[in-house]
């Protein structure tokens, strides 16, 4: 028996998928950010989230990096990048690798105003730099867990993302 005649010599009876992984990903990573945003479920820069993951690592589902290409040459954050996902491989927490930081911002601090544009106080608002941004946590603790299909989506991603060898998997914001 050929290949053929297992899946059928008709190449329209096989539908392929338009949208990319890493398109769904990176729009449920958008989904995930803002509800946990508005869940109080997110922890936003590096040194809070450290403190947050030496602290609670358990209520910690998912762990965003984010730079932009003038961070690369940036060596402490780069060091820091390193023991934050040292931490989330020892601890199993997922990890992406997030490009376009200021479409992040903009994603978030349009979250935190209400429908006459006024800052809510819930977001990142005005008062925060983006640099702020460069570690982002979302939390998932025991009471009241935040379960959605975004989070179960990204979470998917980053095991097929293993799977592949890519054990930090990358999204860039900035196509968007």
């Amino acid at each position: 028996m050929t290949l053929e005649e297992l899946i059928g010599s008709n190449s329209t009876d096989i539908k392929m998928e338009t949208v990319s992984p890493a398109l769904d990903a990176l729009e449920a990573l958008e989904e995930l950010l803002v509800s946990a945003q508005r869940q109080d479920h997110l922890t936003v820069g590096v040194y809070e989230s450290a403190k947050l993951m030496n602290v609670d690592p358990d209520s910690v589902v998912l762990c965003v990096l984010a730079t932009d290409e003038e961070d690369e040459d940036d060596i402490a954050l780069q060091i820091h990048f390193t023991l934050l996902q040292a931490f989330c491989c020892d601890n199993d927490i997922n990890i992406l690798r997030v490009s376009g930081l200021s479409q992040l911002a903009l994603l978030l601090e349009d979250d935190s105003k209400d429908s006459n544009g006024n800052s809510t106080g819930t977001g990142t608002g005005t008062g925060t730099e983006p640099r702020d941004l460069h570690c982002i946590l979302v939390t998932n603790p025991p009471v009241q867990p935040l379960q959605s299909q975004a989070l179960q989506d990204i979470s998917s991603f980053c095991e097929e993302s293993r799977c592949r060898n890519q054990w930090v998997p990358c999204l860039d914001m900035q196509d968007r």
